[in-house]
């Protein structure tokens, strides 16, 4: 397993960078590696970090602004070769078919629960490490 994963979060707003890190401390759970975050505010940031490579996870809030995350991931899924995997964080629980269509691979809802958010990212990078070995 490696030391660490990195995890991209992408929020306008750093309450809720600040949010996802706090849910997710040194590691989301025991049998995943250590998070290191790179955290950006604007959708030009995250296409450059991914550009740069070495991204596991990406955790985009789909309440951003001026493009939402929901926006954002279905166009990284679209252009950007072998994506990472996103979790999506949603304004609302009815907004799930709109996760679904933006193709993330998990959603949650703001704001972050701890429990729910570290289980659901802990999960994606259980699956990254799986297609990896």
């Amino acid at each position: 397993m490696q030391p660490t994963a990195t995890v991209l979060v992408y929020s306008d707003d750093s309450n809720t960078r600040e949010q996802v890190r706090l849910a997710t401390g040194r590691r989301p759970a025991p049998d995943v590696p250590q998070v290191e975050f790179v955290e950006c505010a604007t959708p030009a940031a995250v296409l450059s970090e991914l550009a740069k490579g070495g991204i596991d996870v990406c955790v985009f809030d789909g309440e951003s602004a001026p493009m939402g995350g929901m926006g954002l991931c279905r166009q990284i899924k679209d252009e950007v070769f072998q994506a990472p995997p996103v979790l999506l964080l949603m304004g609302r629980p009815q907004d799930a078919w709109l996760a679904t269509w933006s193709r993330a691979e998990a959603a949650v809802t703001l704001p972050v629960d701890p429990v729910e958010f570290a289980a659901a990212l802990a999960s994606l990078l259980r699956q990254k490490r799986l297609l990896s070995a």
